[in-house]
């Protein structure tokens, strides 16, 4: 028996072997999903199995990209490499597909480049874009990612965190990138109270100097926010006093995906 067999009981409903192997790996995956984060005690604990079995396991989804650990923190989590898969995928609720679209129709409204984002350990990685029609935009493309404490739709996709799974994602001392970036962990936390009261986040030269960025939720059909739709443009043509009417229009279109994605208002 190998050690990859080691919880074989006599149970002919599970796979044996190299086929187990799979089972197991993609169990692992199903677990992350759920959990959001896990340790190896703790992937070991829910399949059953020795500590170095679910080890193993973990180290060749990390060497392919699908698992990630987080930094300093010895937890793992679903890695790019889903996000790729997801994206060739095209169920009905596909949101890459269901999103394209709509982004492409608020960029031509409102004048400034769409994203849609998701979140990746501590950064909020790009999975959709629109340009918008101005020949100055913004330089994000898809599968780029950026710290989402630094982002505006990194705040928005944070506040569904409690405070422990914040700390450990932002860690003590979130970098800067501009002097406007919210490095105290507390003045973050203030910011994600206020956004949550409000429905939508913004970032005003938080990531980049003359950068400025609006984002609302994307929900599935459990009313969980899986995305953040975002409008950015260059901060001096997309000013403060605009985020307002921005967040509504793209309310308007987050609300329309959300809805493609079976999301119903009760």
């Amino acid at each position: 028996m190998t050690e990859l067999d080691d919880n074989s009981n006599g149970d002919r409903s599970r796979p044996a072997g190299a086929v187990q192997s799979v089972d197991r790996a993609l169990a692992v995956l199903e677990i992350l999903a759920r959990l959001g984060t896990a340790g190896v005690t703790e992937i070991a604990e829910e399949l059953g199995v020795h500590k170095s079995t679910a080890s193993r396991l973990v180290a060749v989804l990390d060497s392919r990209g699908y698992v990630a650990q987080l930094k300093n923190r010895g937890k793992f989590q679903l890695g790019n490499s889903i996000v790729r898969l997801a994206r060739t995928a095209s169920p009905d609720g596909d949101l890459v597909r269901q999103s394209q679209e709509l982004c492409a129709e608020l960029a031509e409204t409102v004048g400034e480049s769409v994203n849609v984002s998701i979140l990746d350990g501590n950064r909020s990685v790009s999975i959709v874009k629109a340009d918008g029609p101005s020949g100055v935009g913004t330089s994000t493309s898809v599968g780029q990612s950026s710290p989402a404490h630094a982002t505006a739709s990194g705040k928005l996709l944070l506040t569904e965190l409690s405070d422990s799974e914040l700390a450990e994602r932002v860690g003590e001392t979130p970098i800067a990138l501009t002097a406007k970036t919210l490095t105290d962990v507390s003045a973050l936390v203030e910011s994600l109270t206020a956004i949550r009261e409000r429905g939508w986040a913004e970032s005003e030269e938080e990531l980049e100097l003359g950068l400025n960025a609006v984002s609302v939720p994307i929900r599935d059909y459990t009313s969980k926010m899986i995305a953040a739709l975002s409008v950015s443009g260059p901060a001096y043509r997309l000013l403060p006093e605009r985020f307002e009417d921005v967040a509504r229009a793209a309310l308007d279109t987050s609300q329309q995906i959300s809805n493609r994605l079976g999301y119903a208002v009760t």
